[in-house]
């Protein structure tokens, strides 16, 4: 079973919070045979949700990885499995998960459709190509409304939903489902805990309904498979199920289009049919295109290989956690064969790792196996210099994936150790904190001695504190959240000189360095084929040897630190493009340290005069409040320098879909619920940087 790859299926189940993401998972382990029992999200038992704070708050706040086995048609299929968190602070959860699955289950809110957060896993999933299908949920919830949800589907993700299922009622009489393929309708016991499927024909007062479905889903699938098309749709009874199964299967993975499924997690309907349908119609490994990477050696050269046992090993760290026993390195194999013993390439930094044992995991319980396939997702412990994002390959057939993307943190706050055992015991915290999680990041600030941690937002932050007190006993102080503002130059300038020159008796240090600089955007970087890195992009037009070769590579080191630190009030600086345009050497007194010290000066003294501002995080605010509270939400809105950029109705509730600065939605949550009598709800994501207005500057950098 481990190594038949057209047999396994490699998917993430993710969603807007509170969905029903988890629920859904705890009934696949349950009818997969994983689970005995039932866990339940409300109760605290879900298996995928087993750290404290998730049980407390009821929410998952970092993925768990789980493998169960299905079985569908006489065979016995591998689901590798891996439930994502829905809060906004946790992206970089569903980014990671994103980047090594082939397929995903997108789960809606049969009552609210299309949320906030189902419009950034969507994209998630798009920049990482995964097809997926969806599996509109909650269909036993008062005001469920299938129809209102397929179609948010198409004008909100601007999608190609085809509706494979319909439900039989809705709310309270909720009954099952009809397959539109087989046109069968589908009960589920609830006595057996909907273990027991009852396949019957299709209601007379849904038949109607059904036959409209299914033309709609027939006219669909023939515009995406020449062969169905050639059938003879005239009589939608006799068209070819295997044919029609193709052509949506087809359409799936080159993601033209998504089949949607419908039921109720929490009372165990459509489950069973959602399990089939991931088979049907998501890729196995070895349909998904050869995975790619490039040359350590010469970045230019591109390389790929096949999802087979044949192929040299190539695998992708997605996570990191902690372990009493050392780290566990979650890692997707794409290529090859690994066993436990083996000593691998990490490719990024040139350290080679030894593998002491493979686990396949099961949320927090682990089997130990003696070698893992291609297709697998498994956890690895041995490996001490891997972290996220890393390749580990074969030492004799070097390769590097393409590494992740992580959001820029948009919220932080000063933390401070109680006693001197808390100081060194915080140190290392963070530092492994910071390992598990690459939207976590921490700095010293030396000119004030404290020590700065940023983060999603509040909840981020706030789960950290809890893991620093509650899981690792370390007393600190907190203060207040701070927004993470960014610098950036508003023009440019040329030629800047930077000169370090000490004489102090004996050898001295002499670094010239001539600098341009100017504003550019990641879209332009792009497009001029640049590589920008931490927001700044460092180009060499150094001719004729003016500086040598060797010293080169420190004056990006000098630019790069200065930009980190920042010049207007200490925030790192972004959409810089630096260019070395000339300088000069000393054969004697020039070193690698005297080049970065005039770099970090010619950077400085550039971006000065071609003229700073500040950037502030803007988030994307999506509020759902009653139509009677849209006057004082829409004012309150303004009032904290928002911009409503869309409005919407969905019954008598009015959707708010607003850019609002970070800085004016601290407690925003408990005023919205004040002035709307606690009838109103928002989330917020991080949507981009923007320059804020000059009055307001002044008044960030005296505070500084």
């Amino acid at each position: 079973m481990k190594t038949n790859l057209s047999n396994t299926r490699n998917i993430g189940i993710c969603a807007h919070i509170d969905a029903g993401k988890t629920t859904v998972t705890e009934r696949v382990l349950y009818y997969t045979g994983r689970n005995y029992k039932m866990g339940e999200v409300h109760e605290g038992t879900a298996t995928m949700d087993f750290l404290q704070e998730e049980q407390e708050r009821g929410i998952t706040i970092q993925s768990a990885a789980t493998t169960c086995p299905w079985d569908f048609k006489g065979e016995t299929y591998t689901v590798n499995l891996i439930d994502t968190p829905g809060h906004v602070d946790f992206t970089i959860e569903v980014e990671r998960s994103m980047r090594v699955l082939d397929g995903a289950v997108t789960v809606f809110d049969g009552k609210e459709g299309v949320e906030a957060q189902s419009e950034t896993v969507w994209r998630q999933a798009d920049r990482y190509n995964v097809p997926r299908i969806c599996f509109i949920n909650k269909m036993d919830k008062v005001g469920a409304d299938f129809e209102f949800s397929y179609n948010s589907i198409i004008e909100r993700l601007g999608a190609n939903p085809i509706a494979v299922q319909i439900p039989i009622g809705a709310g309270d009489e909720l009954e099952g489902l009809i397959d539109l393929i087989e046109m069968r309708a589908f009960y589920f016991d609830s006595g057996e805990l909907g273990a027991v499927v009852e396949e019957r024909d299709i209601p007379d007062n849904m038949k109607n309904d059904a036959e409209t479905w299914r033309h709609q889903m027939l006219e669909q699938a023939a515009e995406l498979d020449d062969e169905f098309m050639e059938q003879d749709l005239e009589d939608e009874h006799s068209v070819d199920h295997d044919l029609l199964k193709k052509a949506l299967r087809s359409g799936t993975l080159s993601r033209a289009c998504t089949p949607v499924f419908c039921g109720a997690a929490l009372r165990n309907i459509g489950i069973q049919r959602l399990l089939d349908g991931v088979i049907t119609f998501l890729p196995d490994p070895t349909e998904v295109p050869d995975v790619e990477g490039t040359n350590p050696k010469d970045s230019s050269e591109h390389l790929t290989r096949a999802s087979n046992t044949e192929a040299p090993f190539s695998a992708l760290v997605f996570k990191v956690v902690s372990d009493t026993h050392g780290d566990l390195t979650y890692c997707r194999i794409y290529s090859g064969t690994l066993e436990k013993g083996t000593r691998v390439l990490n490719p990024v930094n040139n350290k080679k790792e030894i593998v002491s044992r493979i686990y396949e995991m099961h949320a927090k319980d682990r089997e130990a196996l003696d070698t893992a396939n291609a297709g697998m997702i498994v956890a690895l412990i041995g490996l001490k210099h891997s972290v996220t994002g890393d390749t580990l390959c074969s030492m004799n057939d070097p390769i590097v994936l393409e590494r992740m993307h992580f959001p820029d943190p948009v919220i932080s706050m000063s933390i401070e150790p109680m006693t001197t055992d808390d100081k060194k015991k915080l140190a290392e915290a963070l530092g492994t904190i910071q390992r598990e999680d690459p939207s976590f990041k921490t700095r010293y600030n030396e000119e004030t001695g404290e020590t700065i941690i940023s983060g999603m937002g509040e909840l981020h932050l706030e789960i950290v504190r809890n893991k620093l007190v509650r899981d690792m006993k370390i007393g600190v102080n907190i203060g207040t959240p701070r927004v993470s503002y960014r610098e950036t130059i508003t023009g440019t300038a040329q030629d800047i000189r930077g000169k370090f020159v000490k004489q102090t008796g004996g050898r001295g240090q002499y670094g010239d360095a001539v600098l341009n600089v100017e504003p550019i955007t990641t879209e332009e970087a792009e497009s001029q084929e640049l590589e920008m890195k931490d927001g700044l992009v460092f180009v060499n037009n150094i001719k004729q040897g003016v500086i040598p070769q060797e010293y080169i590579p420190s004056v990006e080191v000098g630019v790069r630190s200065a930009a980190l630190s920042g010049i207007l009030g200490g925030y790192p600086l972004q959409n810089v493009k630096v260019e070395l345009v000339f300088g000069s050497y000393h054969d004697v007194d020039s070193s690698q340290i005297a080049f970065e010290q005039a770099g970090a000066l010619a950077f400085r003294e550039a971006c000065t005069k071609a003229g700073l501002t500040l950037l502030e995080p803007i988030m994307r605010v999506l509020v759902t409040t009653p139509e009677d509270f849209f006057g004082p939400v829409s004012s309150d809105l303004a009032s904290r320098r928002g911009q409503i950029v869309e409005s919407e109705m969905r019954g008598n509730t009015r959707v708010i879909h607003a850019d609002v600065p970070l800085s004016e939605m601290f407690g925003y949550t408990t005023i919205l619920r004040g002035m709307t009598q606690g009838r109103a709800s928002n989330t917020m994501e991080p949507s981009e940087y923007r320059s804020m207005p000059p009055n307001l500057t002044e008044q960030v950098l005296a505070q500084t």
